[in-house]
């Protein structure tokens, strides 16, 4: 028996409890894992509090992802005591994820703890901070450097606007930060932001082109500040998209992409290809600073997530949250 967050399905919709529950309720898969850490995304925050048609099949354990050790294992790449990462998958949406003391997988979705990371600090990066990571690997992917101006990070004290603000500091970036909460001022300068501008300027609608300015961005937001972005590209940047806080329209028209040949990059990591990831999590492992974790994390209990789901949906919480689960967290 374990403790698990579990999604049950209403009359009026859907309810989220912690509860107890045996190992024969787990789904399928030829890996059982023991969690130790899971985190509490956007998207789990979604699904625990029902704000979105996130969760596919009933009852479900939320959790996109989750770090831990092999208990159990068919697949011949893993063997007991190894420990493993998931990220993304539907974990969490359609199969049951990492808020629980257990979790059985296929395989093919667990990547290696990269070293130097504890398990611990590989939920601080999570799925937020593995994203960021193809952000910017799709900004270099685009021929964007860092001679050739600012780069802009949108929902900055968020999860994955954290991790990019790091990441593209450290790389030698000039990074600009953009956010709803100019109380964050302090920290997002002390992930290395060299300017923090007001998200307000830019959920407006917009001119078809602006003013140039930025080389390349990474996007969380959407909506009319991923149009307002594109409108102030230079000449051939790359804006790489991977969220949609602000909403699921674009309302932009064509000018940036064919007078001044800006990209718009998709980036997806719920089912990024497994080479892909597995350099996201090398890169991580060289490019982001395990200390720099500690000043994005929060950590709250198995007790607490479903609260803590309200206040993420709110905006109320920064950088990333951890989550505890077994007794490989110690």
């Amino acid at each position: 028996m374990f403790d698990a967050i579990l999604i049950e399905k209403t009359e009026d919709g859907s309810r989220a409890v912690l509860a107890t529950v045996g190992e024969d309720r787990l789904p399928p898969g030829d890996v059982t894992v023991r969690v130790a850490w899971s985190t509490l995304n956007y998207k789990d925050a979604l699904a625990i509090t029902g704000k979105a048609p996130v969760v596919r099949s009933f009852p479900m354990v939320p959790g996109i992802d989750f770090a831990g050790v092999v208990e159990q294992s068919s697949d011949p790449a893993y063997r007991p005591g190894d420990k493993v990462v998931l990220n993304g998958w539907g974990v969490g949406e359609a199969h049951w994820g990492g808020l629980a003391g257990k979790a059985r997988v296929k395989g093919d979705w667990l990547v290696p703890l990269q070293p130097p990371f504890t398990l611990r600090q590989a939920m601080g990066i999570g799925t937020a901070g593995y994203t960021a990571m193809l952000c910017v690997m799709a900004l270099e992917r685009h021929g964007v450097t860092p001679d050739q101006g600012e780069i802009l990070v949108t929902g900055a004290a968020g999860g994955v606007g954290s991790v990019a603000v790091a990441v593209l500091a450290k790389l030698g970036y000039q990074v600009v930060a953009m956010t709803g909460r100019p109380e964050e001022t302090g920290y997002l300068t002390a992930l290395g932001a060299r300017e923090i501008i007001d998200r307000a300027t830019y959920t407006q609608p917009g001119k078809p082109l602006a003013r140039e300015r930025w080389a390349g961005a990474v996007d969380v937001v959407g909506g009319h500040v991923l149009a307002n972005v594109c409108a102030a590209m230079k000449y051939r940047g790359t804006v790489a998209a991977c969220g949609l806080a602000g909403g699921m329209t674009l309302p932009t028209t064509v000018a940036p992409f064919i007078l001044r040949g800006v990209t718009l990059a998709g980036v997806d990591s719920v089912m990024c290809p497994r080479p892909e990831r597995l350099e996201a999590w090398r890169r991580l492992a060289r490019d982001l600073d395990p200390a720099t974790l500690e000043g994005l994390t929060t950590e709250v209990a198995m007790a607490d997530v479903i609260p803590a789901a309200e206040r993420l949906v709110a905006g109320q919480i920064r950088g990333r949250i951890i989550v505890p689960v077994g007794p490989d967290a110690a």
